[in-house]
């Protein structure tokens, strides 16, 4: 049996991230023809359709997004791999970008590990809201941004893939000195309306009749953990961002099961090689998927 051509996976990719042949074709350095004549030879090399007709365009085949998933992972692979034998003594600059809400408990170890590896490298850290990082991978104002991934949606608008690199629960959380969260209404520190979280909190209250009222705002997650320890407000927190002194609640108090906490990793695919940006986010991954919860 032949092997997989990295060559026609890293096409097919190009393909899913752009859009189309047309832009894959830029984005690979090849001409149209040449991407389709490579598809080609790929679905004949599988023995299935990997493209389907769409109207004028064309869409990929329940086998063709099977195959896609494959081929992001083993170029990944390969370009980890490669990235980590080549690397030397690389220096440049990588801009990172995340929610001040994984700050504390993810950036120390990410940095710590890239800075030992790369001490020659510099790295940008960005902390804003996941809506506006994803504008910044857009528009190529960052490299890489971890985010909080919107319910049901493997896409951030339409833009740019979220690949998923951690799932926690997702919390109801108050003091373990007070009992702000037995109040009627029972007062709530959020972040901003767009906020998924935020979204998820107040639509598991109305559907349990519990009713609430908005009491702190804040895009700064531990602005919101200050109310939640000062016995102000009850609040919503995935299980690593936990702190001493703060109490979980749950269905025996009135506060319905949360759905998890999806965190994924952006790229911003501009066409030409990153290799910090490459081992930032293979280091990233690792990262995050060794890290343990909180601790109690």
């Amino acid at each position: 049996m032949h092997p997989l051509d990295i060559d026609q996976l890293r096409t097919l990719v190009a393909i899913a991230e752009s859009g189309s042949f047309t832009r894959a074709a830029e984005a690979v350095n090849k001409t149209q023809s040449a991407v389709s004549m490579q598809m080609k030879r790929l679905e004949e090399r599988i023995g299935r359709e990997i493209f389907a007709k769409a109207g004028r365009g064309v869409r990929l085949t329940d086998d063709g997004e099977r195959l896609l998933d494959y081929a992001r992972r083993i170029v990944r692979l390969q370009t980890e791999c490669l990235a980590t034998f080549d690397e030397g003594d690389l220096a440049g600059r990588v801009r990172l970008g995340l929610p001040d809400d994984y700050v504390d408990r993810y950036l120390p170890e990410i940095l710590g590990r890239f800075a030992r590896t790369h001490p020659r490298a510099e790295v940008t850290v960005i902390c804003e809201p996941t809506d506006m990082l994803a504008e910044r991978i857009a528009a190529g104002d960052i490299d890489l941004a971890i985010v909080t991934e919107a319910k049901g949606s493997p896409k951030d608008k339409g833009r740019r893939t979220i690949e998923t690199v951690r799932t926690e629960a997702l919390l109801w959380v108050t003091s373990s000195r007070h009992a702000v969260h037995a109040e009627h209404p029972v007062p709530l520190a959020l972040g901003r309306p767009a906020c998924n979280w935020r979204r998820a909190a107040i639509e598991a209250l109305e559907r349990g009749g519990r009713d609430s009222r908005i009491l702190f705002v804040s895009w700064n997650s531990t602005a919101v953990g200050a109310a939640v320890l000062a016995g102000l407000a009850v609040s919503v927190l995935p299980e690593s961002a936990l702190r001493p002194g703060m109490r979980v609640l749950g269905p025996q108090e009135g506060f319905a099961t949360l759905p998890a906490c999806r965190i994924g990793l952006m790229r911003h695919r501009s066409g030409e090689p990153n290799p910090l940006a490459d081992i930032l986010a293979g280091q990233i991954r690792q990262c995050l998927d060794n890290l343990g919860l909180a601790a109690e």
